[in-house]
């Protein structure tokens, strides 16, 4: 009686165990890498982005998916740079990985990318361009001289800040990201 008990406990645990492999927990952590760039200066919500899964993805001790298996993902959000303040924004998700020639559809937390802050940079132009006003100036006029042309050599940094200014987020080719499923995923 006992072995027969422990012969159907077995079978249980082994179909438990496929039924489980059968679904990605919530929690899973996929990383990919992106195929091609994508910046928040071209890029729009909605667009939808390829990739590659950049390890196997295991679940309970079964592969379910190789490492160069492609995935999807979308651009939930795209915020292109201004050009003195607020760099650019992006936001991705991923949305499907194939898994046994199927895309096996997935809902991820999102991952988020900003451009470079612009304040240190435009400082930079802006008092660069008054300082050398104010030497030419100085040099040429005095110290009437000097004031013109640091109002002049500020306004002229702040169009060379203007003119090179965007700060786009962007997400380069072969970037490898990592994203964590928020609910489970089926597989079949």
């Amino acid at each position: 009686m006992l072995g027969r008990s422990t012969k159907i406990f077995a079978v249980l645990m082994v179909l438990a165990a496929f039924a489980a492999a059968e679904t990605i927990p919530a929690g899973t952590r996929i990383t990919i890498r992106t195929q091609s760039q994508i910046s928040s200066g071209s890029a729009q919500s909605g667009q939808s982005f390829n990739g590659t899964l950049a390890r196997d993805l295991v679940v309970n001790g079964r592969t379910l998916a190789r490492a160069g298996a492609p995935v999807k993902g979308k651009v939930t959000h795209a915020k292109s740079s201004g050009r003195l303040h607020d760099p650019g924004e992006l936001t991705l998700r991923l949305s499907a990985v194939e898994m046994n020639g199927r895309m096996v559809p997935v809902t991820t937390s999102a991952f988020h990318a900003k451009g470079k802050s612009h304040t240190k940079s435009n400082v930079t132009k802006i008092g660069g361009g008054a300082a050398a006003g104010a030497l030419i100036g100085g040099l040429a006029g005095g110290g009437k001289g000097a004031l013109i042309g640091t109002a002049a050599g500020a306004g002229a940094g702040t169009g060379v800040a203007a003119a090179t200014g965007k700060q786009e987020a962007v997400v380069h080719a072969e970037s490898a990201i990592t994203f964590t499923l928020s609910s489970p995923a089926r597989t079949r």
